[in-house]
């Protein structure tokens, strides 16, 4: 059995979380077994899973508290865990590399950067992402993307070929996420929603995800449609001035907190749209999700890769584009009766079938371990 050490910051409900775990639960955890090495001491959604599972989790200070007590961490995770033979960071930019870098330092041969968005957010980690771009390449031995936008923007300013990263489809349990009448009927019944036109959006409540639009976009829904609710998933930093929001505009009383969820495959039987006008995304998970429960998605063309689109219920709206545009869009679906049932092939055919990414990846650990022992 190899161990492979991921870098993330931690194992909260996320997408890279998400897809981190989804492919935890379905390789064959005898040949290849995962620990996480996270920079916080804080409980997460994920890790009583992860120890159930057989990972551990390596708790590393950030530099920002204690560069000192960080190099460290970091030093001692290697020296005390030789076992270790693969480190595979993931990243939204090359703000932060030094996994990698103590990795490399410790003589793990296997170093893997994994690009997952398409932006940093503000200029001082912009600034930080140029100068480590010169440098990567130093460091990594292989570079993975989500899609072929996140490798452009991780890889673009470095020696690296952004062509040449090896896509990781964010791959799910198709199953999970089939379209169940029966559960749609309990979750809207649980939630008071079964009258309603349900909006539906999953995602961290920050900037990068364009809750304020969202809410405007509403907005205009409400006054075409007087049935209309909206439905958000997720917590985060702007939660109390994204509320503030709703209160301002009167609609309180249509809006749904649900937090994180660990149900969220059943909370989607209950919407009847995905609404996602992303800033920036490395690919989006959730609309693989939202496209196999047969939701009309509608999102951001600037922010969401053209990879994300794998069936015909996906549609591109500009951000330029008015919210009484994007409301206009999402009322025509209302007067709709489409089957919600999508063929699982769709799916599993664009590559994203969980059982199959995850052996592939698995196989790919073994196989770079073995050429690089040789």
């Amino acid at each position: 059995m190899i161990r492979v050490l991921h870098v993330i910051g931690s194992m909260n409900r996320g997408g890279i979380e998400t897809f981190l775990m989804n492919i935890y639960r379905n390789i064959d955890r005898n040949k290849v077994q995962f620990d996480f090495a996270v920079h916080t001491q804080k409980k997460c959604a994920y890790d009583d899973e992860i120890v159930n599972l057989g990972g551990r989790i390596f708790y590393i200070t950030p530099r920002t508290k204690n560069i000192f007590k960080h190099n460290r961490d970091w030093n001692n995770l290697f020296k005390n865990n030789p076992e270790i033979q693969i480190v595979h960071q993931h990243m939204a930019s090359l703000t932060y590399i030094n996994g990698l870098k103590f990795a490399q330092k410790n003589k793990v041969k296997n170093c893997i950067v994994h690009a997952h968005n398409t932006k940093s957010e503000g200029k001082l980690h912009y600034l930080a992402h140029l100068m480590n771009s010169r440098k990567i390449h130093k460091y990594a031995t292989d570079y993975f993307a989500c899609s072929s936008t996140a490798s452009s923007w991780l890889y673009g300013k470095t020696k690296l070929d952004p062509k040449g990263a090896k896509i990781i489809n964010n791959a799910i349990d198709i199953q999970k996420f089939t379209f169940n009448d029966d559960k749609r009927k309990s979750i809207r019944k649980e939630l008071r929603l079964e009258e309603g036109f349900v909006i539906g959006h999953v995602g961290r409540l920050a900037n990068q995800k364009n809750h304020l639009f969202l809410i405007d976009v509403f907005e205009k829904v409400c006054d075409k449609l007087e049935n209309a609710e909206l439905i958000l998933v997720g917590k985060g930093p702007l939660e109390q001035s994204i509320l503030n929001y709703i209160n301002e505009k009167g609609l309180s009383n249509k809006v749904k907190f649900l937090g994180n969820r660990s149900d969220v495959n059943d909370i989607m039987q209950a919407m009847d749209v995905f609404v996602f006008p992303s800033f920036h995304e490395g690919l989006g998970i959730v609309l693989i999700e939202a496209q196999t429960c047969g939701l009309e998605c509608f999102v951001s063309k600037e922010g969401v890769p053209k990879e994300a689109k794998i069936t015909d219920l996906l549609k591109f709206i500009s951000l330029e584009d008015s919210a009484d545009e994007w409301a206009n869009n999402i009322v025509k679906v209302s007067h709709q009766n489409t089957s919600r049932h999508i063929n699982p092939c769709l799916i599993s055919d664009a590559g994203y079938e969980i059982r199959t990414e995850a052996i592939s990846l698995q196989e790919y650990y073994l196989k770079s371990l073995m050429i690089k022992s040789t």
